[in-house]
């Protein structure tokens, strides 16, 4: 990631700024306000702004005011037993907004969360950044065999040089042909003074989906969650994964307790149905149970297995049965 001279001058001013305020503030995540935090080669995020901490979501849930007489283990209790319950709305009184510059598509798979407020760098009316996002070698993966939508092994040798030069030569091509049509160059001198600029609503269409974009997105600590637990998930895409987990770190300087509650209940914890409750119940009870009378599809009945690491796949087709 690398930041211009007038960017950094920004940030520097915006991390100088000394306000008072009768608010909750985080100290933590005080600390990070505005810096830019890198991710993958040339994106980053910030913190710009956010609304409230862990008092905010008790305070709500109890409808009091001030911090009152609890104790801080009364109100992590009282966190934990939302998040357990999933009593959401107390969780949705505070708010947090972020800088995010990140690739093309990777915009298009984060824009899919549709519960937060969100503003794009607009290349109608600006020129975007020569910038493009290029996989590490250790990135740089095959289709799956076995899922439509993941990667298998690594690609090695001649084949992944291929496959880098044709990314970063497509990229390059195109952008330098965006130039060619704007009849402009990034740096706003105009590159034939005879000829007119293509629109720039047009031009961009011709730019490859690794251009990097950047937008303001905002949004509630219920939503912020519910988007960690997806795209912090290992079966998510890795360079959206990448923002995920950087952005698990500053809710975890913003709100430490629900963190905790989070990792533990939404994070670490299984969903189970009513079927798998009581097959879990008759395993406890030492009586046999296998896939044929459990009522469960195989799918389903594989994941009941392995989240509670009763016997590995391979054993349970073997042997059928659990006991």
């Amino acid at each position: 990631m690398k930041l211009t001279k007038e960017q950094s001058q920004e940030i520097e001013s915006q991390q100088s700024q000394q306000n008072t305020t009768k608010r909750v503030t985080a100290p933590e995540l005080e600390k990070i306000l505005y810096q830019a935090l890198p991710v993958l080669d040339h994106g980053f995020i910030r913190v710009i702004d956010y609304m409230g901490d862990d008092t905010s979501i008790v305070q709500s849930a109890r409808v009091s005011y001030g911090k009152g007489t609890k104790k801080i283990s009364t109100d992590s209790g009282l966190i934990k037993y939302l998040m357990r319950h999933w009593h959401s709305t107390p969780f949705e009184m505070c708010e947090i907004k972020y800088h995010v510059k990140l690739p093309i598509f990777i915009a298009r798979q984060w824009i899919r969360h549709r519960t937060a407020n969100v503003n794009e760098y607009s290349a109608r009316y600006s020129i975007l950044d020569k910038e493009f996002y290029l996989p590490t070698p250790e990135n740089l993966a095959a289709q799956s065999k076995s899922n439509r939508q993941g990667r298998g092994d690594v690609l090695e040798g001649d084949q992944a040089k291929e496959v880098l030069e044709l990314l970063k030569n497509d990229a390059e091509k195109t952008y330098n042909n965006y130039e060619m049509m704007l009849n402009e160059r990034f740096d706003g001198s105009t590159i034939d003074e005879n000829k007119k600029g293509l629109a720039r609503e047009l031009a961009r269409m011709n730019l490859t989906l690794n251009t990097y974009t950047q937008w303001y997105w905002k949004t509630d600590l219920l939503n912020l969650m519910n988007f960690l637990r997806l795209r912090a998930d290992s079966h998510a895409q890795y360079e959206i994964r990448a923002y995920a987990e950087l952005m698990l770190d500053t809710l975890k300087k913003w709100v430490p307790v629900t963190f905790e509650a989070f990792m533990d209940y939404r994070v670490g914890g299984t969903e189970v149905s009513a079927k798998g409750k009581l097959i879990i119940q008759k395993l406890i009870k030492g009586e046999e149970v296998n896939l044929e009378n459990s009522g469960l599809s195989k799918r389903e009945w594989n994941e009941l297995m392995i989240a509670f690491n009763f016997k590995d796949k391979r054993n349970k087709e073997q042997h059928g049965g659990f006991c």
